[in-house]
């Protein structure tokens, strides 16, 4: 009879394993146990397979390029020193230079394997024999007092994972310390660690430590103080060698006694160490006035580097000792002469011939008031801006010599005034710089344009935002300290732009260069023939009788400058040069409140003169650039000036319209 139901022909086949030859011969007791023994090793494979796989879950990856560690989980840290290379203040934690254990004394490195890994130059990465010994003094103990953790683990630990107490971590910290061992020597990675451990009290790295506690570079420490710094990394916060030094002294017995047993010293030489003095040096206090300076060098950095290493070391321009006394002259002579004047801050500029900040000072007192007013404040430069407006004069074809008359005028709806509220009549374009005239300043800006005063201004380097207002010419639109300063510059130069500049490098920890200050050559904005006739006549504010700037005058030095006051005396100015330096001053108050009638010429000017006294010390006086073309007039030419003058005064006005002459041919001689 024919099957109804045939086997659906899909289902699978059942396949029977065959008993091993060597079972089938053994009692039915002795299979059993042997199946529940394989039985139990396989589930014990799987579960360890499992275990192994969970424990490495989510493990990071060494990076590809091992240099990387170097800056590996670093808290951003920034170092500047000045030109000597001496630390004058530090933002976030200090980090040290970088140093490689081959350039250590042996007992240096020694006492850290001492203390920490003594068969670091033997095992793989992870030491077993210490990881067994460290189980069973666990397990007495009944709690955790011994982690069993080599050199390379810690790197690992510190480096690339977090610092929780698992069992995951513990394994991929093992792991991944074997992974380093065969991407670095065994010296690269000593001096990783040696460089990156912390040491308490905000120092990472052995140079940072021994040059914080002792005063010295590593390669200089004492095995004694070598020990010292070994004992630090076990507990670094609790053995801090200013506040614990007993508690450290404890810890370097034990290190002492390690680096003996593993002979890297003799006994007498850990008796020697452990009856050495240690001398812990006071720890250094940076000048907190350098918080102007720092805090322009850290905004600066930030423009020069799209990306800011953590372990930055900033060299600056400043001379630390010329910076701390032109900020005492400055807070004393503030303390002294501001109550009197009204004025409660001050701001002070110095510039070298290339345009380094050799000295700022953005207020008299950092701590109370971290406002910069040299780079932040914006105020009126008053008379400080008429240099731009003659400069353009003089490429638009006027001569210093050529005459103006000085009368009441109307530009539209404006009518200038003098400061004294007087009229003298025809004078000089030198004339008029050198006694602050109002009229003809804003008569020649009127005629050269407002917007082309601008743009000159512009051009010698001043970036904040202008209106082409006929009131520019007597300095109505707001300016910093820091820009006008750095534009004086051009005359200075002889018509090359000066761009201040506070940064002269910035490296790593490790020395490598990440930014230098080109050495360019300047721009050229200005022709050099006008530069000369500017300084000319800048001199003559200086140095003649009539001149506003008499104040600023110091020692044998020819100084070329101007004054500015703002309206209602808020703001008070003195901007000049030498041949070595460029500097600026402002007074005023933060509340944009009046001094008591302080002009430029007063208080600004003789501060000058003081910051100016002590940076030019010990330089030998040298000749400025344009200031030999001081020139005096032909009798003749005097003659005319003071017809036109005597004409002006006793007329008024009724002369109509301006009376522009020129000297014509009057020069008689040139007076250096």
């Amino acid at each position: 009879m024919t099957n109804q139901f045939p086997t659906p022909p899909n289902l699978p086949r059942i396949v029977r394993v065959p008993t091993p030859a060597f079972l089938r011969r053994q009692s039915p007791a002795v299979r059993y146990l042997v199946l529940a023994v394989g039985g139990i090793l396989l589930a014990g494979g799987l579960w360890a397979a499992w275990k192994w796989h969970s424990l490495h879950n989510g493990m990071p990856k060494l990076p590809t390029n091992i240099a990387e560690l170097w800056d590996a989980n670093r808290e951003p840290a920034i170092e500047f020193v000045d030109a000597n290379g001496v630390t004058v203040a530090v933002k976030g934690p200090r980090y040290g230079r970088a140093i490689d254990v081959k350039d250590l004394p042996r007992h240096v490195p020694q006492a850290f394997l001492a203390a920490e890994d003594k068969r670091f130059y033997q095992h793989d990465g992870a030491d077993e024999a210490a990881i067994a010994r460290a189980a069973l003094s666990n397990a007495a103990a009944g709690e955790t007092v011994s982690g069993a953790s080599t050199i390379t683990q810690q790197v690992v630990k510190n480096l690339v994972l977090h610092s929780g107490q698992t069992m995951q971590r513990k394994a991929q910290e093992i792991t991944l310390a074997r992974q380093l061992e065969k991407k670095m020597t065994k010296d690269e990675i000593l001096s990783l660690y040696l460089n990156r451990i912390y040491f308490g009290s905000g120092l990472y790295g052995i140079d940072a430590a021994s040059r914080y506690y002792f005063g010295k570079a590593p390669d200089q420490i004492t095995i004694a103080e070598a020990a010292l710094l070994a004992a630090l990394p076990k507990a670094p916060s609790k053995l801090n060698l200013r506040e614990n030094l007993a508690g450290a002294k404890d810890r370097q017995s034990y290190v002492l006694r390690e680096m003996r047993a593993e002979r890297f010293i003799s006994r007498e030489e850990e008796k020697a160490a452990l009856d050495a003095d240690i001398s812990i040096i006071t720890p250094p206090v940076y000048d907190a006035e350098l918080g102007y300076v720092i805090d322009v060098a850290t905004e600066r950095l930030a423009a020069v580097m799209p990306r800011v290493p953590g372990d930055a070391v900033v060299t600056l321009t400043i001379d630390p000792k010329l910076q701390a006394r032109v900020q005492q002259r400055i807070t004393e002579r503030m303390k002294k002469d501001g109550p009197a004047a009204k004025a409660g801050q001050a701001a002070a500029l110095i510039l070298g011939k290339d345009g380094r900040v050799v000295a700022m000072t953005g207020g008299t007192n950092y701590k109370a008031s971290p406002f910069n007013r040299v780079t932040q404040a914006k105020r009126q430069p008053g008379s400080s801006f008429k240099p731009f407006v003659y400069a353009l004069a003089l490429e638009d074809g006027y001569s210093p010599y050529d005459v103006f008359n000085d009368r009441p005028i109307s530009i539209g709806k404006w009518k200038p005034v003098n400061y004294n509220g007087e009229y003298i009549g025809p004078m000089t374009l030198s004339e008029a710089l050198t006694r602050s005239t109002n009229t003809v300043a804003a008569e020649l800006g009127n005629e050269s344009n407002p917007a082309r005063v601008i743009d000159l201004a512009k051009r010698f380097g001043i970036r904040s935002e202008m209106q082409p207002f006929p009131s520019l010419a007597l300095g109505s639109q707001e300016v910093n300290l820091w820009e006008i300063t750095g534009a004086y510059g051009v005359f200075q130069s002889g018509g090359k732009r000066m761009e201040p500049w506070i940064i002269a490098k910035v490296t790593d920890t490790r020395g490598n260069v990440l930014f230098e200050q080109p050495a360019t050559e300047p721009e050229r904005v200005y022709a050099e023939d006008y530069a000369a006739d500017m300084n000319a006549m800048l001199t003559r504010v200086v140095n003649a009788s009539i001149g506003t700037g008499q104040k600023a005058r110091f020692g044998a030095w020819t100084v070329a400058g101007k004054t500015g006051t703002s309206q209602d005396w808020r703001d008070a100015w003195f901007i000049g040069f030498t041949s070595a330096y460029v500097g600026g001053v402002w007074v005023g108050n933060d509340d944009d409140s009046a001094m008591n009638r302080v002009t430029g010429g007063g208080l600004p000017a003789d501060l000058w003169s003081d910051i100016m006294e002590i940076a030019h010390e010990d330089k030998k006086p040298a000749p400025l650039f344009g200031a030999g073309r001081a020139l005096v007039l032909s009798p003749d030419a005097e003659d005319r000036i003071a017809f036109y003058r005597g004409l002006a005064q006793a007329f008024g006005s009724a002369s109509g319209g301006t009376v522009t002459a020129s000297t014509g041919g009057g020069i008689v001689q040139q007076v250096e």
